[in-house]
C-alpha cells in the first residue's frame, strides 16, 4: 500500500479475535472512511466472529460480517501506528523494530454487574465506540 506511509495505522487484539477487537475494527473503519489503516486480531484466535457482536455493530452502521479470527501478523504489529488492547486477559509483547505504541482499553464488562445478551452488548459496544472515536481525533490530529 503506497498510502501506508502517510495513513496512520491501527492494529485491536483481543484474546480471541471474535468479539471486542473485531467490533473496534469495525467501527472505526466505518469512522475513519479510509483515513486510517485498521487491523484486528487475536493472541489466541477462536473460530469465528461473534454473532451478537456483528448484531449490535451492524446497529450503528459498521459492519464486521466479512470478519474472521485471525492471529497477530508480526509485520502489521511491527508496522502499525498504534496497538490496542482490548480487555486485560489479553497480553502483546513488542517486536524488535516496532514503531508504534501498545495501548490496552480495559472496557467496561456489563456482565460484573449483571447486565447479559443484547443489552450487555450494546454497552460493550458504545465503551468501544467512544474509545475509538478519541483514537481517531488522535491518529488524524496532524492532517488538515
Amino acid at each position: 500500500m503506497s498510502a501506508a506511509s502517510t495513513t496512520p495505522s491501527v492494529l485491536f487484539v483481543c484474546v480471541k479475535n471474535g468479539g471486542k477487537s473485531q467490533m473496534a475494527a469495525a467501527l472505526m473503519e466505518a469512522r475513519a472512511s479510509g483515513a486510517v489503516e485498521v487491523h484486528s486480531a487475536g493472541t489466541k484466535p477462536g473460530s469465528a466472529i461473534n454473532a451478537l457482536s456483528a448484531e449490535v455493530v451492524a446497529e450503528v452502521g459498521a459492519d464486521m460480517s466479512a470478519g474472521f479470527t485471525k492471529p497477530i501478523d508480526p509485520a502489521v504489529l511491527a508496522r502499525a501506528d498504534r496497538v490496542v488492547v482490548l480487555g486485560e486477559e489479553a497480553v502483546v509483547e513488542p517486536v524488535p523494530g516496532m514503531s508504534g505504541t501498545i495501548t490496552t482499553w480495559v472496557t467496561d464488562e456489563p456482565s460484573e454487574r449483571g447486565i447479559e445478551g443484547a443489552e450487555r452488548m450494546r454497552l460493550v459496544r458504545d465503551d468501544i465506540d467512544r474509545r475509538v472515536r478519541s483514537l481517531l481525533a488522535e491518529l488524524t490530529a496532524d492532517e488538515g
